[in-house]
Formats: C-alpha cells, structure tokens, sequence
C-alpha cells in the first residue's frame, strides 16, 4: 500500500481534498476528526483536559467547549503544549491502527491528513508527504469566513510551522487558490504518479 501524509496550514483545503480523495475511491483518515472523536463525553482524553484545564471547559452536558478551550491554549504556548501531550499521542495510536487495517485489506493508497504532521514528527511513517498551499491572502480570506479575527487568526498561525517550510519538506504540493478543478486534477497527477 502506498501510504501518504497530507499536509498545509489553516485554511488551505485540507477538508475539499478529503472529499476529493474520498471521490477517487483513497481511503482517507482525518486527524482533525479523531482528535474530535477522542473529547466526547466519557472519553478519557476528556477527563485529562478537565483535569489539567478546570471543569469550567465543559458544558451542562458534558460536552467539551472548543471555542474556550482554544482561547485559553492558543494564547498560552505552555498550555498548547499540555493539550498537545493530551491529544496528540492518542490521535497517532488511532491513525496508526486504522493505517494497519488498510495494509491487512490490501488497500492500493491510503492518506492520512495531518495538519501538524511535520511538527508532530510523523512524517517517517508515510511513504510521501503532499502539502496544501494557498496565498497568505485567500488564507486570510478562508479564515475570515471562519468567523476568526486577526487575533486569533495570528495565534493559530503561530503555532504551526510556516507553510513555507512545509512546501520545503513535502514531496508534493498542491495550489489551492485555483479552481475545484485545478485542485482535483493536481491530486490526480499525484496519485497517478503514486500508483494508485
């Protein structure tokens, strides 16, 4: 099986080439939804957070409130790095696992998208690393359309390595500012040039 990383900063289309990998028929793993999976109620992760956070990060019913948890952490590089070693080796192991079943089925490609893949030093697991990429200005745009401001917009962008330096480090790179079309037929060109 041919097993690839995919990359990019906040904001570069990482969710549109799930749905486009998925469409071509690649098992796809998204670590943003695994690292949501493992805060539900009940979940140890979730205990731990509590514990190293304050009860007052979860809602009445139980829930973990994301959008506090991150006003607290992402201004805070010390408190980042404790929910980094909360979440972060937790999430591995559930990759890690489904990636061993994709090799016990015999599957052709599987990616596996990692938004803090170099910075989590998980690139030697993957056979290659494609990076998203956008301008800074349809980033910043994208982002807009988030409902962040310039703040946290600043705070999220610095704590992830620059996109930059990810381009340097990934076998691949794909343009995002373009159409649906460019977007899919550069995947295209890099599964075809996988294998897949």
């Amino acid at each position: 099986m041919k097993l690839l990383g995919l990359t990019g900063g906040i904001g570069m289309g990482k969710s549109t080439a799930a749905r486009l990998l998925t469409e071509r028929g690649v098992s796809v793993i998204d670590t943003d939804d695994l690292a949501r999976q493992i805060v539900e109620p009940g979940r140890p992760a979730l205990a731990e957070i509590k514990q190293t956070f304050g009860p007052n990060l979860l809602s009445a019913d139980g829930q973990l409130r994301r959008d506090e948890l991150a006003r607290k952490v992402f201004a805070d590089p010390a408190a980042l790095r404790q929910l980094e070693a909360i979440l972060h080796p937790r999430i591995r192991e559930l990759w890690q696992a489904e990636v061993k079943i994709w090799r016990e089925q015999g599957r052709a490609t599987g990616v596996v998208i990692i938004p803090l893949l170099f910075e989590t030093d998980a690139q030697s697991a993957f056979d290659a690393i494609v990076c998203l990429a956008c301008s800074a200005a349809t980033q910043h745009e994208r982002l807009q359309q988030r409902g962040w401001n310039d703040e946290q917009t600043q705070q999220r962008l610095a704590s992830q390595w620059p996109v930059e330096k990810k381009i340097a480090q990934s076998d691949y790179v794909i343009w995002t500012d373009a159409t649906m079309e460019t977007h899919a037929a550069q995947i295209d060109r890099i599964l075809t040039a996988r294998g897949k």
